[in-house]
């Protein structure tokens, strides 16, 4: 079973940006959203995509399954995701031996930035860069199904 760890937290200063990669734009839309399920699209620069779908998350984990796409498709299921879209540009960040993962809001979120960490088990200890705020992993304000909602 697919599945996913990941904790998530505030991002307090640009000292970050001197260490990631050159990011990525990315646009993810919602055709889902429940209580049990959640079914997303994403592209990534307008050239690759993948479809995702997501369960119930308890605690940090939840199941998660990712396919590739054709980015033709993908345009199509944005288009069918309005409003709910949201964009955001994806960094990549090592610290620690691990890669943070950074994303800053572009439209209407704009000045918002969320750095997560996929983890290989629950209680796996890390090493939090200074860079990094307030978690905010249960905070349902902040997982992107809810930004593309608001």
């Amino acid at each position: 079973m697919g599945q996913e760890i990941e904790r998530k937290f505030l991002v307090r200063s640009d000292e970050w940006r001197s260490l990631a990669d050159e990011g990525r734009l990315i646009r993810q839309g919602y055709l889902s959203t429940n209580a049990k399920a959640t079914v997303r699209v994403r592209s990534f620069d307008d050239r690759e995509a993948v479809i995702t779908l997501k369960g119930k998350v308890a605690g940090l984990v939840r199941p998660e399954y990712e396919y590739p796409i054709p980015i033709e498709d993908a345009r199509e299921l944005l288009l069918m995701a309005q409003p709910q879209v949201l964009e955001k540009r994806r960094y990549h960040v090592p610290h620690d031996g691990l890669t943070w993962e950074v994303d800053v809001f572009e439209g209407r979120h704009q000045g918002l930035v969320l750095a997560e960490i996929e983890l290989d088990s629950d209680d796996q200890k890390i090493a939090l860069p200074g860079w990094v705020g307030k978690e905010v992993s249960d905070d349902e304000r902040y997982y992107n199904a809810t930004l593309a909602r608001s």
